[in-house]
């Protein structure tokens, strides 16, 4: 069971850009991390078993979901949010490693500005 703070802000939306036919299917792709093809198939397949209450929800969505294009949905990296979908403890041992490398780059950064180095190189710039 997911907590609302684990959940986030995450929203489900047809996605407009890669749509098809209303981007319902593209948008829960998106919204799980599935794969858009195989959420297609599946919908085909729920449409050739169930047709009239298949076509029905399909069309509700359709009309009662908004719809977000590239331009108004800014998610980031969609490349980090599919592999945090996928395996979020993966996902959150890569975060902590790239803190930590710019942890180690800002420690550097900040010896080298509060060395005697760093003045004599700033002198000699504005000679």
């Amino acid at each position: 069971m997911r907590s609302y703070a684990a959940a986030g802000n995450r929203r489900f939306s047809r996605n407009a850009d890669k749509a098809i036919f209303g981007g319902v299917c593209a948008g829960i792709a998106d919204y799980f991390g599935f794969n858009r093809r195989a959420t297609r198939f599946l919908a085909i397949v729920a449409f050739c078993m169930a047709m009239p209450i298949t076509v029905l929800i399909y069309f509700a969505v359709v009309f009662l979901v908004p719809a977000t294009s590239g331009t108004q949905k800014n998610d980031g990296d969609p490349e980090f949010r599919q592999a945090l979908r996928a395996s979020p403890r993966q996902a959150a041992s890569d975060v902590r490693r790239r803190f930590k490398s710019l942890d180690r780059r800002l420690a550097r950064l900040e010896k080298y500005v509060t060395s005697s180095r760093y003045q004599l190189d700033r002198e000699f710039r504005n000679l």
